[in-house]
């Protein structure tokens, strides 16, 4: 098949993006069972972090691959006035780099608009109210089913029904209204937004679902460590709330982009368990300054490399994108 120029660049950028996801995507699924064991032995906040980002590095590399090195090198080194002819082998990778790409777009898209229109049903169904010891108002439904969650990506919103007010007492509701605030702080509704964004290995396929599971799980233990402070009488008033709204029966749906103090039905008796034999204990966070002079080596590091070794590598990355066009 004969392309011409920017067609090529498009086809080789799908292509390169599928092989890098691929080989990558499939390194972290063999040793995932490891990351888990390994992470089964951390705190519940550094091993949410660890899995995070190696479900996020197959999706990270090929992009970086296809902006710092493949569309670099095509565009230095490759004749614009040319139209050549590109082997069935790349424009078949191209079309499944492509279609991973449009589903885990397709699939980001859908869930903001689902979790748009669930919010705007509550917030009509529901009132807004003040707290005790609430900064922000809460959106309180009227009806009882056993709804306590923060909804929205932008700026979320701690939806409850009356419902569950009733049922909880003043300790048990701060601790889950604890639970919560620290679902908020952590962001975890954006991170569920990149695990939606990160294509998948292959098109309709998700071998790596293992740690995305497991990274949910560890983020509510995360969430509970925070609630409770290392305080037992708020670990066992947090683990009274949640038997309190499990036993209120099953909860609504919500979609994928907000955190229910129930987020883990199966992991529920692991969560109060846990909260009742020991205390959590409150995760110790690196001190700001920490954080930039590490962000500033990295940075610094990755510059000079790419300032010394960007010709050879560009190069050579062209001479890989020549065989895989042909």
């Amino acid at each position: 098949m004969i392309l011409p120029y920017l067609l090529r660049l498009l086809c080789l950028c799908f292509a390169s993006f599928f092989v890098v996801n691929v080989a990558v995507g499939l390194l972290v699924r063999i040793s995932s069972k490891s990351a888990i064991r390994f992470a089964e032995s951390r705190a519940p906040r550094a091993s949410a972090r660890l899995l995070l980002a190696l479900r996020l590095l197959p999706f990270a590399l090929a992009s970086l691959f296809v902006a710092a090195l493949c569309v670099p090198s095509y565009l230095w080194l490759e004749p614009s006035a040319t139209a050549e002819r590109v082997g069935v082998i790349c424009v078949i990778l191209g079309f499944l780099g492509a279609a991973t790409c449009l589903i885990s777009i397709a699939r980001t898209t859908y869930s903001l608009f689902a979790s748009l229109r669930h919010n705007r049903r509550f917030h009509l169904a529901g009132q807004e109210a003040r707290l005790p010891g609430e900064p922000s108002p809460v959106v309180v439904v009227e009806n009882e089913a056993p709804l306590l969650a923060m909804s929205g990506l932008f700026r979320p919103r701690l939806l409850i029904s009356r419902g569950v007010l009733r049922a909880l007492s003043a300790e048990e509701l701060d601790a889950a209204l604890r639970h919560e605030h620290a679902h908020r702080t952590s962001r975890d509704n954006a991170k569920r937004l990149l695990l939606l964004a990160a294509p998948d290995i292959f098109p309709f396929i998700r071998p790596l679902r293992a740690l995305e599971r497991t990274w949910s799980k560890f983020a509510e233990w995360a969430a509970d460590d925070q609630a409770t402070a290392g305080d037992s009488s708020r670990a066992v008033s947090l683990a009274a709330a949640l038997v309190c709204v499990a036993r209120m029966g099953a909860a609504p749906r919500l979609p994928y982009l907000s955190t229910s103090l129930l987020a883990c039905d199966r992991d529920l008796s692991a969560r109060v368990d846990r909260l009742l034999r020991a205390v959590p204990s409150a995760s110790v966070a690196l001190k700001p300054a920490h954080h930039r002079f590490r962000a500033a080596g990295f940075l610094l590091a990755g510059g000079l490399a790419t300032l010394l070794l960007a010709p050879f590598a560009l190069s050579s990355v062209h001479e890989l994108l020549e065989l895989l066009l042909h």
